[in-house]
C-alpha cells in the first residue's frame, strides 16, 4: 500500500513566529508522505495532523541509550488546561542527573514566560542538535476536547484532575515500558501538591518523588517538559482539522481562553443549534454550556413510562403450582397439548 499523502498548511497562533515557519506558510502547502516521527519542528505539525483529533495521541521521541545506561531525573508538566477550544497536552522530558548543564545551555525556563518563538526554538533543538538529543528525551499525550468532555460528562464522572493525573501517571509508567532508567521525577501539581505526592509515590515506591508549585519555574528538567507540551499544544490548534466542514484558520478562535474575546466570538457564532459546537470545543466547559444555554435548542427527552406493561408473561411462581397435600402433582395442561387434544403418557 503506497504511503498515505497529507496535505497541511499551519496558521500561526499569533504573530510572532519564527522565519522559517514565516516562509513556509506564506506559501503553500506542502505534501507530506507518511508522517510517523517527530525529529524537529518542522515535522511536529504534519505528524498531529495525520492523527485523528477525536481521540489521544502518545508520542515518545528515540530513547538516547544514555538514558537506558545511567539514573535519570524525569520533569511532568502539562499546558492548556484552562482553555474551553482544543486538546489539553501533558509532556515528559528525561535525561541523565549528570546532564543538567544540556538543559541549561537549551534555555529551558518555565514555557508561559517565554515567547512562542523562543518555545519553538528551544523544542526545535531539544530534537536537532547533537549535545541535546543524544542525552534528552521526551514525550506528549495530547488530550482530545472531546476526551475530556466525554470523560467530565460521563454517569461516573472523571474530573479534570483525574484526567491530568491519569495522563502523568500513563507517560511515567511508559517512559519505564521503553526502557527509561528513572531515579528522580518532578511534577508540576494538580490540586495540593501532598496529596499528589502520596498518591505518585504508592505508585512509583523506586523514585524519588517531588510534587510542587510553579516546578516548571524550578527545575529546568520540568521546564523542558512544560515547552515539549505548549509547542505540540500550539501546533495542534494550528493544524485543526474540522471534520464538520469548517474552514478556519487558528487566528479564527484565538487562544481558547474563556477570556479571549477572539474565542468569545467564535463561540458565539459557531453554535448549531441542535449539536452544539464543533468538536474543538470542550462542552464541559462553564463558558460552553453558558453559550449553548442563551442560544441552542432546549431538548427534552421523554421519561420510560412507569406503567407496568399488560402483560409480562407467566409468573415464574406458577410453574410451581398444583401440588395438593399429599404430594400429587396436578399441573394444568400445557396450551399445545391441549389445543391439539393431546395427552402427555408415562405408560405404554
Amino acid at each position: 500500500m503506497p504511503p498515505k499523502k497529507i496535505k497541511i498548511k499551519e496558521e500561526p497562533i499569533n504573530d510572532t513566529i519564527n522565519n522559517e515557519e514565516n516562509e513556509s506558510e506564506k506559501e503553500n502547502e506542502e505534501t507530506i508522505e507518511g508522517i510517523d516521527k517527530i525529529n524537529s519542528l518542522k515535522s511536529l505539525g504534519p505528524f498531529i495532523a495525520s492523527k485523528d483529533n477525536a481521540r489521544n495521541t502518545v508520542y515518545f521521541s528515540d530513547i538516547p541509550q544514555v538514558c537506558k545506561d545511567e539514573p535519570c531525573m524525569l520533569g511532568v508538566d502539562e499546558a492548556g488546561r484552562g482553555p474551553v477550544l482544543g486538546p489539553m497536552v501533558y509532556g515528559i522530558a528525561f535525561c541523565p542527573i549528570t546532564s543538567k548543564q544540556a538543559l541549561i545551555d537549551l534555555g529551558c525556563a518555565d514555557s508561559k514566560q517565554l515567547t512562542e518563538e523562543k518555545r519553538d526554538i528551544i523544542f526545535d533543538d531539544i530534537n536537532t542538535k547533537e549535545y541535546a538529543n543524544t542525552c534528552i528525551g521526551w514525550a506528549v499525550e495530547i488530550i482530545s476536547p472531546n476526551v475530556i468532555s466525554t470523560s467530565m460528562f460521563r454517569r461516573a464522572k472523571c474530573s479534570l484532575n483525574e484526567v491530568s493525573m491519569n495522563s502523568a501517571i500513563g507517560l511515567i509508567h511508559a517512559a519505564v515500558d521503553h526502557g527509561v532508567n528513572i531515579a528522580e521525577v518532578y511534577v508540576d501539581t494538580v490540586g495540593p501538591p501532598e496529596k499528589y505526592q502520596a498518591k505518585l509515590q504508592a505508585i512509583f515506591p523506586q523514585f524519588k518523588i517531588t510534587v510542587a508549585k510553579k516546578a516548571d519555574s524550578t527545575y529546568p528538567i520540568v521546564s523542558a517538559a512544560s515547552i515539549c507540551a505548549k509547542v505540540s499544544r500550539d501546533h495542534a490548534l494550528k493544524v485543526w482539522q474540522f471534520p464538520e466542514g469548517l474552514t478556519l484558520k487558528s487566528n479564527d478562535f484565538g487562544s481558547g481562553y474563556p477570556g479571549d474575546p477572539v474565542t468569545k466570538r467564535f463561540l458565539s457564532e459557531n453554535i448549531d443549534l441542535v449539536f452544539g459546537f464543533p468538536r474543538l470545543v470542550r462542552f464541559s466547559w462553564s463558558t460552553a454550556e453558558n453559550a449553548l444555554a442563551d442560544k441552542a435548542y432546549d431538548m427534552e427527552f421523554d421519561e420510560p413510562d412507569s406503567e407496568k406493561p399488560k402483560y409480562a408473561g407467566p409468573k415464574l411462581t406458577k410453574f410451581f403450582k398444583g401440588t395438593t397435600k399429599d404430594g400429587e402433582v396436578k399441573r394444568e395442561q400445557c396450551r399445545l397439548l391441549k389445543e391439539r387434544f393431546l395427552d402427555s403418557c408415562v405408560d405404554f
